[in-house]
């Protein structure tokens, strides 16, 4: 028990409270707030926050809203949701950087996706999507969508067909079992998957560098925390970066985990609850 204890604070609570302690020094090593004033005052880095938002929050609400109906019609097909597991699980394989790389093809001026458009007429010049937040975006969702695909279908598993099955024996239709029985019973997980999900996007780096542009729109707070720390090298600075990161992300998953204790907590895998 004891060595476990240990290994997990070298892991974790040193680096973490290090890291902290850190944010308050400056070049010279004096403890002040002048990191985090610096943080706020200037506008280039407090914006940071917000375009990282606008990366994060879109990509993370569509890979949790698609998952469930794809989730759903899986469940539905078992033989074919072999084959779309094993499909789906290739980018997570694959990881954020080589994806990263793929689209700078796939997406460039000579890439698959304006031959298609040009082929079929619906444009008649290349349209060059790289560089911007589009691209960081599209790259977040074919990184993340599988995780959280694979999160909902389990969480989908777990709910009872009989209680569904109930509902249309009442008289229930299709949508109305969904929003009045498997939603509900779903939201929980739901709200796991929201966190997990939008905190796997919120720290997205190498496609903001790779596909966006990392001195615009997609300089999100781990581009600025790395130039602190590697072009500026100002390292108490990138920890103040980092830690702002840490407690946005605690602050909506608060939220979220607070809206999520105020829903169904009890089993979803018979009618009792």
């Amino acid at each position: 028990m004891l060595p476990g204890i240990l290994f997990i604070a070298a892991l974790f609570v040193y680096p973490c409270i290090y890291g902290i302690m850190l944010s308050f020094q400056t070049t010279k090593g004096v403890p002040t707030l002048s990191n985090y004033a610096k943080f706020f005052t200037d506008p280039y880095l407090r914006d940071t926050i917000q375009n990282t938002f606008r990366i994060a929050l879109p990509a993370t609400l569509f890979n949790v809203i698609v998952s469930v109906p794809l989730a759903m019609g899986m469940l539905q097909r078992p033989n074919a949701s072999r084959w779309v597991n094993t499909l789906i699980i290739i980018p997570i394989t694959l990881g954020t950087v080589l994806v990263a790389e793929g689209l700078l093809n796939y997406l460039g001026p000579l890439g698959w996706l304006n031959r298609v458009l040009m082929a079929t007429g619906l444009i008649d010049q290349p349209v060059d999507v790289l560089h911007t937040y589009k691209a960081v975006i599209i790259s977040l969702i074919i990184t993340g969508f599988p995780f959280s695909y694979l999160l909902v279908l389990s969480y989908l598993s777990g709910i009872n067909p009989k209680l569904g099955e109930a509902a249309r024996m009442l008289g229930a239709s299709s949508g109305q079992r969904f929003w009045f029985v498997t939603l509900p019973l779903l939201a929980p997980g739901l709200a796991i998957t929201f966190c997990l999900a939008f905190v796997l996007a919120f720290s997205v780096f190498p496609s903001a560098n790779l596909l966006g542009n990392p001195s615009g729109d997609s300089h999100v707070l781990s581009v600025a925390a790395a130039q602190a720390a590697f072009e500026q090298y100002n390292y108490p600075l990138a920890s103040t970066i980092s830690v702002i990161t840490a407690v946005v992300e605690l602050l909506i998953i608060g939220v979220v985990l607070g809206w999520r204790n105020r829903l169904f907590r009890g089993s979803t895998a018979g009618t009792k609850g």
